[in-house]
């Protein structure tokens, strides 16, 4: 291909897209020599590649369906004092009782309160397992653990009943400390300046609501705790000591966690004046009006926790790899994406028996994995096996529709016309959509399923199928065309 060739080549606008992507693809991932002298890269790996570890945690709680003739307030905090435990209402007919019992245990109570269990299921409800979610990735990321991936196993029945954390790099005694150990959580009083003194430890704190509207129906957003007789009391002495009840304005009510800075607020009007007379049980830290307000009322809400679970949980199962076979299992890896590249290659050798068709596909092929690994870095997904299984079977299916386009442009082992070859070009790009999209709407479920372990093979293929469609076969056609007309 002579200069002039290459040059148009290279400035149609397919091409150039898919040079542009693989340069900063490769700029992404970031290839060099660590300060050991080793290779590395800014792909981050799972626990089938490096050393970690797993837990899969059970919730010692459950949801029960059930049925009563009483007002819903009073059932619910009848049922509460009985079972010595929070009791939410999930929705009409179903209740989160987050303490374990079993149904044989609970049914005597429920009639007791005056209802009757008509289902029952260990676990609890979507919206708890993703507060205890969001409470482990905090608690994960302040302690400045990497590559951490915390997963709920929920029903379609929307009741989840483990969760499963996942901590590479970490090894299993490590592992149970971060997920069992409980952050320090502190509330102080401004002093003068910047000082603060301190009121009481997170202990101190018995319930912690959910976020919630104050007053209700408005826009403004909070969350609401309780304290102990002794926490209520230390509160009330250190805002009389410090003059919070009589001057709030200049001295903020601040929370801390791990000596970090999560709320800082004056009292209210009403609670000052409340607290000079009696101990205040029943508190709400307002966090203020729409979006802003809601996500700084579910983050407080976890602070407010201190890193402690809203239900008890156990470990139903445990593993993790070793330095050593994570190493082997990366070097395997790595074996195998080449030998499926080499494997692809001489297929299409023997099938076409001509280099100037053989290698522009396999490039065109290995140019989809050097993308798909560019966009993984970016997202900082991480590479396990059954990553590892979808960009391998991205090589598969890539090679599929390069063969279709080049078998429909070469129909009759003719080099077609112009005019005819963009016909072919056309109806091959067609087939190629529709089945780039049955692809897509099949992996679409593991994607979007709790199913963790199937999940990255899910989105790498779906990846590997519109970088194909949008990038690669529409490139591949336009350079298959210039050497085919030569």
């Amino acid at each position: 291909m002579n200069g002039p060739e290459l040059k148009a080549l290279v400035s149609d606008w397919r091409v150039a897209t898919l040079i542009i992507l693989i340069l900063l693809s490769i700029v992404a991932i970031y290839p060099h020599i660590d300060q050991q002298g080793n290779m590395a890269t800014n792909l981050q790996y799972g626990l089938d590649l490096q050393q970690g570890s797993w837990l899969q945690l059970e919730f010692r709680a459950e949801v029960a369906g059930f049925t009563t003739d009483r007002p819903m307030g009073e059932f619910i905090t009848d049922l509460s004092e009985k079972l010595d435990t929070e009791v939410l209402l999930v929705d009409p007919t179903h209740l989160e009782i987050r303490k374990y019992y079993s149904q044989s245990d609970l049914e005597p109570i429920f009639t007791a309160a005056g209802g009757k269990i008509t289902t029952y299921q260990q676990g609890v409800s979507k919206a708890t397992a993703e507060d205890v979610k969001h409470i482990l990735e905090n608690k994960i990321n302040t302690l400045g653990t990497k590559d951490a991936k915390v997963n709920t196993l929920t029903g379609m029945n929307n009741i989840a009943r483990y969760i499963r954390v996942e901590l590479a790099g970490v090894d299993m005694k490590q592992a149970q400390e971060i997920v069992g150990k409980q952050g320090k959580f502190e509330i102080r009083v401004q002093t003068t300046g910047n000082q603060t003194e301190h009121v009481l430890f997170g202990d101190a704190i018995t319930s912690v609501q959910n976020p919630s509207q104050e007053p209700a129906g408005s826009d403004r957003w909070g969350v609401g705790f309780t304290l102990s007789e002794s926490g209520a009391a230390a509160f009330r002495n250190g805002a009389i000591k410090y003059g919070a009840t009589v001057d709030p304005a200049n001295h903020n009510l601040v929370m801390l966690l791990d000596n970090k800075t999560v709320y800082s607020a004056p009292l209210s009007a009403d609670l000052a004046g409340k607290l000079q007379a009696d101990n205040i049980r029943q508190l709400y830290a307002s966090t203020g009006a729409g979006k802003a307000g809601t996500v700084q009322a579910t983050n407080l809400e976890i602070h407010l926790r201190a890193g402690a679970l809203p239900v008890d949980v156990s470990i139903a199962g445990s593993g993790g790899v070793s330095a050593p076979l994570g190493e082997r299992y990366k070097m395997m890896a790595l074996l195998a994406g080449v030998f499926a590249l080499m494997t692809v290659g001489f297929v299409i050798y023997f099938r076409y028996r001509e280099p100037g068709i053989v290698l522009p596909m396999v490039l065109i092929n290995a140019s989809e994995i050097v993308i798909l690994l560019g966009i993984i870095s970016l997202i900082k997904f991480q590479l396990d096996l059954p990553t590892i299984a979808g960009l391998i079977a991205v090589v598969g299916t890539g090679i599929d529709q390069l063969v279709l386009i080049t078998d429909e442009i070469l129909h009759e082992g003719k080099v077609p016309s112009p005019n005819l070859y963009l016909k072919r070009l056309s109806r091959a790009l067609g087939i190629i959509v529709v089945a780039a999209a049955t692809v897509v709407i099949a992996m679409l479920p593991l994607a979007l399923m709790d199913l963790s372990t199937l999940k990255g093979f899910a989105i790498i293929t779906i990846l590997g199928v519109l970088i194909g469609v949008l990038v690669t076969r529409p490139a591949y056609g336009r350079i298959i065309m210039q050497i085919l007309s030569r």
